[in-house]
């Protein structure tokens, strides 16, 4: 690994938060986390790959669906905590629902409502 990875403040778990937003639009797709490998695999890619805590390993944005993120910039904030994707979104879905981004749920008048419309079914893009 390189020392720019040494910079990057990992948490307990060696892990560190990653917002993916679309390039053009600036839309914020999707919150993930990386480690160290991901990271660089990141980097050497050109693509974006995750680390899933569900299934605790490496988890390359669009594996199975093909809605893959190609990196065009990374960017570290000023505490060195948090990474910033800018990325062209294949397909236009980053959700696993099916939507253009993650966060289609607004609240309103104290509930959690779906705001933005399922482009594509889940099963679709997941059959099992």
């Amino acid at each position: 690994m390189s020392d720019w990875l040494d910079v990057v403040r990992w948490n307990s778990d060696g892990l560190v938060p990653v917002i993916a937003q679309e390039a053009g639009t600036g839309t914020v797709l999707m919150v993930a986390w990386m480690n160290r490998e991901a990271l660089a695999l990141t980097v050497a890619e050109g693509y974006a790959c995750y680390w899933s805590r569900s299934r605790q390993k490496l988890w390359r944005k669009g594996e199975a669906s093909g809605h893959r993120q190609r990196v065009l910039d990374i960017r570290l904030d000023c505490d060195e905590d948090v990474v910033l994707l800018t990325v062209e979104q294949a397909g236009g879905i980053a959700c696993h629902t099916g939507r253009h981004h993650c966060f289609y749920r607004r609240l309103v008048d104290g509930q959690w409502q779906a705001v933005e419309p399922v482009l594509k079914s889940p099963a679709s893009i997941y059959p099992t």
